[in-house]
């Protein structure tokens, strides 16, 4: 009988049709509401299963990512420091919660050992905004008079010979008001190596004097790396090896010299960044195989996760070399001086952090009136 009222049956009469009863049109109108809740249903069943697919799918590919990468993390020596001192005070805590520091250390090991015994000849703070994801690094140059932990003033590159990544820290922490808890090192052969990986770098060799003094380099370093020492015959921009990029990063006795030598680290570091952008995959995969077993940090994998989806928004802004204002002075070896401890710190943070109405801690300024006592050197 159902067939008698469907309208869209030929076989029906249209006359019929335009006189059927309203009782059938209630029938085929619930029909047709159950018809389409069950096919509403099917439908809704139909994508949940898709979706769950795609979920389990893309739960496995995670799985797969995270496992890859995590063994590529795992390569790297690494270290706890939260049972150690590292200076961070409640003040720093608080003022500077907005960024993230992390103290990048060059040392001059001529082995896998990146403990203290070496003195770190690259200083480099990497602050990381966390609102606006820009990254400044700040130079902390090596010869800088300051206070260390256990002995007294002295120059800043010998802390971490002292105590290692620890002393190194907490020096930086207390003579700067800053609140690093992160870093990492690395030896200057894993440098000239990781640069060779990469095929060189591009750098700028300003003048003659630099040259002259960036060959004479290149001979040392050579010699401790067992590396081949080719000169650089020119000036301009050009390619430079691992040896080469390491030995002009270390030139110092050119006009600017030890500020102008932190200059060239930072130039040499971007060149590699700029460089490691250009490779493809799996010359990068290649590439984190060869360096990361050679990094010392207390980084772990998952604080390196969780900076990863963040990571393709940082950008690095302009750096700068701490401190400002500075004077030499040899004691019983030649020192670098700032002219004042205070009032370095203060132009730092008003410039780097945004702090308008920063004050240098009670630590900072006693470290200060010790240095102006021991030199004389106030303005």
């Amino acid at each position: 009988m159902n067939r008698l009222y469907d309208p869209d049956d030929n076989e029906v009469p249209k006359a019929f049709q335009k006189n059927r009863s309203e009782e059938p049109r209630r029938m085929k109108n619930g029909n047709n509401k159950r018809n389409n809740r069950s096919k509403k249903k099917k439908g809704l069943k139909t994508f949940g299963k898709v979706v769950l697919v795609l979920v389990i799918i893309l739960a496995i590919l995670i799985g797969i990512i995270f496992g890859f990468i995590n063994d590529k993390l795992s390569k790297m020596q690494q270290v706890d420091l939260s049972g150690e001192d590292l200076g961070v005070s409640s003040q720093a805590e608080e003022q500077l919660s907005g960024y993230r520091n992390i103290a990048i250390f060059g040392v001059d090991s001529r082995s896998d050992n990146l403990e203290k015994g070496n003195r770190s000849d690259c200083i480099i703070i990497a602050s990381i905004n966390n609102k606006t994801k820009e990254v400044r690094l700040i130079s902390v140059y090596r010869d800088t008079y300051v206070k260390i932990d256990g002995h007294g003033l002295d120059k800043i590159t010998h802390a971490y010979s002292y105590g290692s990544a620890p002393l190194a820290i907490k020096t930086l922490n207390t003579n700067l008001d800053l609140n690093i808890k992160e870093f990492v090192t690395v030896n200057f052969d894993s440098v000239a190596e990781a640069v060779d990986k990469l095929g060189g770098v591009t750098i700028n060799i300003e003048s003659q004097e630099e040259l002259k003094y960036l060959n004479s380099y290149i001979d040392e370093t050579a010699r401790v790396t067992g590396k081949s020492n080719a000169r650089v015959t020119s000036t301009g921009r050009q390619n430079l090896n691992g040896v080469q990029a390491v030995s002009y990063s270390r030139i110092r006795y050119t006009a600017g010299g030890d500020y102008k030598r932190t200059e060239r680290m930072r130039d040499v570091i971007d060149a590699m960044l700029s460089k490691l952008k250009t490779k493809n995959v799996g010359e990068m995969n290649s590439f984190a195989d060869f360096i990361l077993p050679k990094v010392y940090t207390n980084i772990t994998a998952g604080d390196i996760f969780a900076l990863m989806p963040s990571a393709a928004s940082f950008k690095i802004s302009t750096s700068v070399g701490w401190p400002y204002d500075t004077k030499g002075i040899t004691l019983d070896r030649w020192y670098g001086v700032p002219v004042t401890l205070e009032s370095n710190v203060t132009r730092l943070h008003k410039e780097v952090f945004g702090q308008s109405d920063y004050t240098a801690s009670n630590e900072v300024k006693n470290i200060s009136n010790s240095i102006i006592t021991k030199t004389g050197y106030k303005k």
